[in-house]
C-alpha cells in the first residue's frame, strides 16, 4: 500500500461542522477502497495568497492516507464534483509523519506567543 498526504481547501462561508463534514466523506471513500486515512488535521480558515472562485479565505484539511493508488484517482474525482471544495493536492510521501504536522506546530507556537504578550499588558 502507498502512503499519501491529501490536503484540500473548502470555501469560506462552509461551517466547521461542513468542513467536517467534507473530511468525513473523504474517509468515506479512502475505505471504500480498502484504504485507511491514519490522521485528519482542520488546520483552519486561513487567508489565500490570492482569490480563488471569489474566496480570499479557505478552510484547509489534511489527510494521511495509506491505501491503493487507484483510490487517489477516485478521490480527486470527488472532489472534482463538489462544488464547496475550491483546491486540494495529493503527494505520495515514503513514510506519514507521526505526531501534529509542522501547520499545527506552527499555530500552537503562534497561540503561545499571543497569550505570553496578553500576560506582559
Amino acid at each position: 500500500m502507498a502512503l499519501y498526504e491529501h490536503v484540500f481547501l473548502a470555501r469560506q462561508d462552509l461551517s466547521q461542522a461542513q468542513v467536517d463534514a467534507l473530511a468525513a466523506a473523504a474517509t468515506e471513500i479512502v475505505e471504500s477502497f480498502g484504504g485507511k486515512v491514519t490522521k485528519t488535521e482542520t488546520w483552519g480558515l486561513k487567508s489565500l495568497a490570492y482569490k480563488i472562485d471569489r474566496n480570499r479565505k479557505a478552510h484547509y484539511v489534511l489527510l494521511n492516507i495509506d491505501g491503493p493508488g487507484q483510490l487517489v484517482a477516485e478521490l480527486e474525482r470527488q472532489n472534482r464534483i463538489n462544488e464547496d471544495i475550491i483546491r486540494w493536492l495529493t503527494i505520495a510521501v515514503d513514510e506519514l509523519e507521526e505526531g501534529p504536522s509542522a501547520m499545527m506546530r506552527k499555530n500552537d507556537r503562534d497561540r503561545k506567543r499571543r497569550e505570553t504578550r496578553e500576560e506582559r499588558i
